[in-house]
């Protein structure tokens, strides 16, 4: 596998468009379709993996080792949701520097987490979040792992709190500031101007925040625009409809034009090579 770019250095271009991949098929088909970094999704692996909600229930070894296989199929940097941080953020950051991540996204949620999108989450202070941040950039072996610091505060304490929480954690070290689940684009153009930190915005479907392009974010000053789990949604609804379709027809004919061939499968995994 050839050397991949740090993450840092993609930043320095126009703003970065992550989508989300939850096993190393999906990252290839993500690389193939021409984006320069994925993110490794807590709600992809937690679903797709395991079934679960994404409440932070997998152990950090079981997602450090899905994020590895990741890492070690594809030629772009990946970044992982690493939710709250799991019980040791110095462990956390080492296992996944391990696992070939370039970075990992901490939220100020206590544990167990909610969805960002969702009511009734409860955050920890500002002081715990700055310390575990401040934990992270200590216990990372390489200044070019990034540490993603998102912030909740907006569906439960309002957007100023949300602010001024992210001043802190810039302050505190993180690299890249994360704010979830806010609601119009001015609160987008505003949490812009106030905070002097590289942003990511979330542009995930059914949730608190509109349907905005990248252009739109770009013009706001946003570094990073994050579609979590639009692909897994799409898989996961043909899916659906494949397994009824088998179900009543008996057969699988009728799905054939639907499928991706074997042929483009073999292609994608480098089939010959190995």
């Amino acid at each position: 596998m050839k050397n991949k770019p740090s993450f840092l250095s993609i930043l320095k271009n126009k703003t970065l468009v992550l989508p989300g991949v939850f096993n190393g098929a999906s990252a290839l088909l993500a690389e193939a379709a021409g984006f320069h970094a994925v993110y490794i999704s807590g709600a992809g692996v937690s679903n797709g993996l395991a079934g679960l909600p994404d409440k932070g229930l997998l152990p950090l070894e079981t997602v450090a080792l899905q994020a590895k296989l990741i890492t070690g199929i594809i030629s772009i940097p990946a970044v992982v949701d690493a939710d709250t941080g799991f019980k040791n953020i110095g462990k956390t950051v080492s296992i996944f520097e391990k696992s070939g991540v370039s970075g990992i996204q901490i939220e100020d949620q206590q544990f167990p987490k909610r969805c960002g999108h969702l009511p009734g989450k409860e955050l920890v202070t500002v002081k715990a979040m700055g310390k575990k941040i401040r934990d992270a950039v200590r216990a990372r072996k390489s200044s070019g792992f990034v540490i993603i610091a998102r912030t909740d505060a907006k569906g439960v304490t309002g957007l100023n709190d949300a602010v001024e929480r992210a001043k802190r954690y810039a302050d505190c070290g993180a690299d890249i500031i994360f704010p979830e689940a806010l609601e119009t684009v001015k609160e987008f153009e505003a949490f812009a101007r106030k905070v002097n930190a590289p942003l990511m915005a979330n542009m995930t479907e059914f949730g608190k925040t509109p349907y905005l392009t990248v252009k739109q974010f770009e013009s706001m000053g946003y570094a990073i625009v994050l579609f979590p789990m639009t692909a897994f949604r799409v898989m996961m609804k043909s899916m659906g409809e494949a397994y009824q379709t088998l179900k009543k027809a008996g057969t699988q004919k009728p799905l054939l034009k639907k499928m991706q061939t074997r042929k483009e499968l073999y292609e994608l995994l480098k089939y010959n090579g190995f």
